[in-house]
């Protein structure tokens, strides 16, 4: 996509502005201005901590994931459709990018089982253009949806 072409996504108005803080990197613990969130953060083991806490990827991944069903219920509400029993599943690879530094991942995995698959996937795609996670990733990072 071209500058000509992109979308421009940026907000037109701050509706709600969320504040955490990081205190230790990865090998401490974060905080939510109104006290939500207090979390011991660890290295997972893979990267050579001991898991001994959350991690960045797992708030990436609950964050994106109850962002995109929360669109996905939207876009359903707004053609009718009642999606009670649907989920969302987000898992959030890290690794080393070409410029050496990281990069990320994202796969999610979206059950609607009470839709026929063609509305199912129309929605989905219509979900991910709504989602503000979905806008702020596109041409950042790879996303894959997998609808099952």
């Amino acid at each position: 996509m071209t500058a000509d072409t992109a979308v421009d996504t940026r907000p037109t108005k701050i509706m709600y502005v969320a504040e955490a803080t990081a205190h230790g990197g990865r090998d401490g613990y974060v905080t939510s201005q109104d006290g939500q969130i207090e979390l011991k953060v660890a290295m997972p083991p893979e990267l050579g901590g001991d898991g001994n806490g959350t991690n960045p990827e797992q708030l990436f991944a609950a964050g994106y994931s109850s962002c995109f069903h929360n669109a996905l219920i939207l876009v359903g509400n707004r053609e009718g459709y009642d999606l009670t029993g649907s989920t969302v599943a987000a898992k959030v690879g890290i690794g080393p990018n070409r410029q050496r530094g990281y990069g990320l991942a994202v796969a999610l995995s979206v059950s609607l089982p009470v839709l026929d698959p063609n509305v199912a996937a129309r929605l989905v795609d219509a979900a991910h253009d709504v989602c503000p996670y979905s806008n702020a990733t596109r041409g950042n990072i790879d996303v894959t949806i997998l609808l099952g």
